[in-house]
C-alpha cells in the first residue's frame, strides 16, 4: 500500500546516522539490550567491491556493525586535498543502503581513537594492510575489545581505482 508522502532516500537513510554528539548515549541504550557490538571505520571514497568484502566480514563479527566515516576535513588533512571524491552525507546514504550495516557516524579527527573510546566495540574490525598493531589497538583493547583483520581482495583499493581512472583504463 503506497503511502500519501512517500519517504524520501535522503530523509530515510538518516535512520541508520547516529550523530557523534550521541554516540555514547546510544551506545549505552545497546548495551541495555546485550548487543555485542562491532566497529569499521575509513573513509570508504569511491566505495569497490573490496570495501564490501570487509564491510559483510565486519557484520559477522557481532550483533551490530557500527561503521564510523573519516569527514570530509579529516580526509583532507591525512589523504589530499583534493580529496574526498564523494561528500560525507553521499559516502553515509551509501554505507546506510548496506543491509549488513547497522549504524553508522563520524568523526572529524585523523584517526578514529575518539569516537572508539566512546563506542567501546568488543571487535574492532581493520584491513590486513594495517595489521593487528592497529592505531586503533590499545584504545579498542584499552577498552576490552579485540582486533579482527581482514584479508585484502587483490587489485581492489580505492587508490587502484582511481589510477585506472586517470589512465583512461
Amino acid at each position: 500500500m503506497a503511502s500519501s508522502s512517500p519517504l524520501l532516500w535522503s530523509e530515510a537513510y538518516k535512520k541508520k546516522v547516529v550523530i557523534p554528539a550521541h554516540i555514547e548515549r546510544f551506545v549505552c541504550e545497546l548495551r541495555r539490550t546485550k548487543k555485542t557490538i562491532a566497529t569499521l571505520n575509513g573513509s570508504f571514497d569511491l566505495l569497490h567491491a573490496g570495501h564490501l568484502q570487509i564491510i559483510f566480514e565486519a557484520s559477522q563479527q557481532a550483533d551490530v556493525l557500527f561503521v564510523a566515516l573519516n569527514s570530509d576535513a579529516s580526509i583532507k588533512k591525512y589523504k589530499s586535498p583534493k580529496r574526498p571524491i564523494i561528500p560525507l552525507e553521499y559516502r553515509l546514504q551509501m554505507m546506510a543502503a548496506l543491509q549488513f550495516v547497522d549504524y553508522l557516524t563520524w568523526f572529524e579527527e585523523t584517526d578514529p581513537c575518539r569516537i572508539l573510546s566512546l563506542i567501546k566495540p568488543d571487535i574492532h574490525v581493520n584491513g590486513a594492510e594495517y595489521g593487528e598493531n592497529c592505531v586503533e589497538a590499545d584504545i579498542v583493547k584499552a577498552n576490552g575489545g579485540k582486533i579482527h583483520i581482514v584479508s585484502l581482495v587483490p587489485g581492489l583499493s580505492t587508490s587502484s581505482v582511481v589510477q585506472k581512472i586517470q589512465e583512461g583504463v
